[in-house]
């Protein structure tokens, strides 16, 4: 049974950190990269979303299964943004 974690939902570093299966220290890599964006200011007050959770999986995966370093990371990550951004630009354009 899979839970659905929207915008809506937060979590704190440890709780991000345990649904990712790494220690928090690899959660705060991908913050102080600019991966994630967390709300708050200190790492004990940091919270997260589900679009977090989500990123910071395909963040985890690029690095361990591709190799790829933080920089290379955040790097893939904006693209794959910008490409979703313009799938949903070209949808709204062609449903018209």
């Amino acid at each position: 049974i899979g839970v659905i974690l929207e915008e809506q939902t937060e979590l704190t570093l440890a709780e991000i950190s345990r649904g990712c299966a790494v220690h928090a220290e690899c959660i705060i890599e991908l913050v102080e990269e600019g991966v994630l964006a967390p709300i708050g200011q200190d790492p004990r007050a940091w919270r997260f979303t589900g679009v977090h959770l989500r990123r910071a999986t395909v963040a985890l995966r690029l690095q361990r299964d591709l190799g790829v370093n933080l920089a290379g990371v955040a790097l893939a990550l904006d693209l794959l943004d910008e490409l979703n951004v313009a799938r949903a630009r070209l949808n709204s354009i062609v449903g018209d």
